[in-house]
């Protein structure tokens, strides 16, 4: 996906809120931006076909 090992780790380990779809640091707890607490990690493959 990204060029560089380290850029795909810093773009993809993220989690993303299941509310407001806000990027969040990858051990939040809630969402830095609404106060959501179910989060999910970022999905790591395409979804495209």
């Amino acid at each position: 996906m990204a060029r560089f090992k380290e850029a795909e780790e810093r773009l993809l380990n993220k989690s993303v809120c299941m509310s407001c779809y806000a990027t969040n640091a990858p051990k939040a707890t809630n969402c830095r931006k609404c106060g959501y607490s179910k989060l999910r990690a970022k999905a790591k493959e395409s979804r495209k076909a």
